[in-house]
């Protein structure tokens, strides 16, 4: 067997490696449906903002923006939907298949997400007779855990980067725009 008969088993077993993710009609419908229920529980959340006064003809209140890209996500989920059910799925060699522990590490940050939230919620807490913000802190722990997650190392960097962008964070909507945190 001579070099030449070799070289398209390589190239094969090289191509099935690199190939994209089949379509999936199923998956495209899914995400429609997915989405358009999240603008519409958006939606609805938009609705429910209370106001310190009906704003006059031709004036803004505070539903007016939230509204505006609720009903926009709305639409646009609509049409992702309609697209989807009405036309065969499109292609996806772009992208490249699920790799392995993908799927561990989309549960493992929705967990990390969900207990931010939960430890945000506190507000403040109390320690040794101090008061304590927990946003900077919790912030910071979830830069730092989801960059663990998904495979920076460097430490110094590591540590750097949560604390800044979280001061960010906390400076700019805490302090400057006066946003409770």
């Amino acid at each position: 067997m001579s070099h030449a008969d070799s070289t398209p088993s390589v190239e094969r077993v090289d191509q099935d490696e690199h190939q994209g993710a089949p379509a999936s009609r199923p998956l495209e419908i899914v995400f429609g449906v997915v989405s358009l229920a999240f603008s519409a529980g958006y939606l609805f959340l938009a609705t429910q903002i209370p106001l310190r006064r009906e704003a006059l003809p031709g004036q803004i209140d505070a539903r007016f923006w939230p509204m505006v890209i609720a009903v926009t996500a709305v639409v646009i989920s609509l049409a992702i939907l309609a697209i989807a059910i009405t036309r065969p799925a499109p292609g996806r060699e772009d992208l490249d298949r699920i790799q392995p522990g993908g799927t561990v590490r989309v549960i493992a940050t929705l967990a990390i997400a969900g207990a931010f939230i939960a430890v945000w919620s506190l507000g403040s807490v109390i320690l040794f007779g101090y008061r304590i913000e927990v946003f900077p802190i919790a912030a910071a722990v979830l830069m730092a855990a989801l960059m663990l997650l998904y495979g920076h190392r460097r430490w110094l960097s590591l540590i750097i980067y949560s604390v800044s962008v979280t001061a960010f964070v906390y400076v700019v909507f805490g302090m400057l725009l006066r946003i409770p945190l």
